[in-house]
């Protein structure tokens, strides 16, 4: 069973998490090079578009990784 200490620490990294993505969003339109990295995947059709940022999803993925392992030890 996962005690309150762990429970609170997890919940803490979530607000974090969530906080981080709410201000990607918000400034993610003043970075000119998020989401149209080669290998950000966008099919536009007549009333369709579809955007899938694959290279931007692996790059902030990799960026949050060397942060957690940095503030880990």
């Amino acid at each position: 069973m996962v005690g309150f200490g762990v429970l609170g620490k997890m919940l803490i990294l979530l607000g974090v998490f969530i906080i981080l993505m709410g201000l990607l969003l918000l400034l993610g339109e003043k970075i000119p090079w998020i989401g149209r990295l080669p290998g950000d995947i966008i099919i536009r059709k007549k009333n369709f578009t579809f955007y899938f940022p694959l290279a931007t999803s692996i790059l902030i993925s990799i960026i949050l990784t060397l942060l957690f392992m940095l503030f880990r030890k």
